[in-house]
């Protein structure tokens, strides 16, 4: 531990060194962490890793680690650590995320907040309000992926989509990335790292280990600290700075919004149909739901999609909505015209 610590103080783009004391596994039997010895260790150390850092003209390196009961707050306050989060499994607990919170405060804690498992950004915010309103200070959120039936080829499907809206509805908390979970092992976790950082988020939270081979848990998505030093070396931060546009992107956005105003009319104009064409189903007596049409049109838009150079999943998902909705829309329209 001492030694990877050491690597990492040394490191100017590290701000924090993640500790992993205790470790919630999905099933009984699997490593569990070292609980407050491995915090004990974190003490034994400190003084020595903040002198590298020191040495290295760095800021003062902080220690977090995760708690999942309020006695693991207290703990990690006794050992001087500076910050926590809680896990994913913590977060889909309200009553839970509200005993922590309470632990939480008064202590000056830094807390994070991983997403819970299922792609719910109410349930993450939840979470978050429930730290703000125990008077903690400084909160971010940590996206780590979610457990989905198509996860991409990853452990947790990114579903960037969920953190941007976080980012929308709560435009102030810090959002991290946490590439190791997401990935589940280390090949994809440079690529996911820039995308995180392309998409604006504040940081990132990569697991290390000196011998990943050796881990007793997650060992395919650990990585060296040289191979993490390597990663970071090649990341791009990009500015998130709109006023630094130039001429050429403020037009291409302005055909982004014309297309966009496009897409609505479009869509607008085909549910127009949709309830016309209920009313000629409502005389036929005709279901408003037909199985073999519906098939007809997804594969024929998959195809077009296909020959445009569009994703079918993005194609799939897109037409998947739209139907939903034209078959509420015919559903209502159906009903209306029965009471008449």
């Amino acid at each position: 531990m001492g030694s990877v610590c050491m690597a990492l103080a040394r490191m100017p783009q590290v701000k924090m060194v993640r500790c992993g004391a205790w470790k919630p596994r999905t099933r009984p039997g699997g490593f569990e962490g070292f609980g407050a010895e491995a915090l004990a260790w974190v003490e034994g150390i400190r003084a020595e890793v903040r002198a590298a850092r020191r040495e290295c003209g760095g800021e003062e390196l902080a220690f977090c680690c995760e708690v999942a009961r309020p006695e693991h707050v207290e703990q990690a306050v006794r050992h001087g650590i500076e910050a926590v989060w809680l896990g994913a499994r913590t977060t889909a607990n309200p009553f839970m995320v509200q005993e922590l919170a309470e632990a939480m405060r008064g202590t000056g804690l830094t807390v994070m907040v991983k997403n819970a498992p299922n792609p719910d950004v109410r349930l993450w915010m939840g979470a978050i309000e429930r730290c703000r309103k125990a008077g903690v200070e400084r909160v971010a959120a940590v996206h780590r992926g979610f457990d989905v039936y198509r996860n991409e080829g990853y452990r947790n499907s990114p579903l960037w989509e969920v953190p941007i809206e976080l980012r929308r509805l709560m435009p102030e908390v810090p959002i991290l990335c946490d590439p190791s979970h997401i990935a589940g092992r280390r090949e994809p976790i440079k690529a996911l790292s820039q995308t995180a950082l392309d998409l604006g988020f504040e940081g990132l939270m990569i697991e290390v280990h000196p011998r990943p081979e050796a881990a007793l848990t997650d060992a395919g998505q650990q990585l060296t600290p040289d191979e993490l030093a390597c990663v970071l070396a090649d990341l791009v931060v990009r500015s998130t700075d709109s006023m630094v546009a130039d001429e050429e992107l403020r037009l291409l956005r302005e055909q982004i919004d014309q297309l966009d105003a496009e897409v609505l009319q479009m869509l607008s104009a085909r549910f127009e149909v949709a309830e016309r064409i209920a009313q000629v189903k409502r005389e036929g007596n005709l279901a408003v739901f037909q199985p073999k049409r519906w098939d007809a049109v997804l594969r024929d838009r998959l195809e077009r999609g296909k020959e445009l150079g569009l994703d079918a999943d993005f194609v799939s998902g897109i037409f998947e909505r739209i139907h939903a909705e034209s078959v509420r829309v015919q559903e209502r329209t159906v009903g209306e015209s029965g009471v008449q």
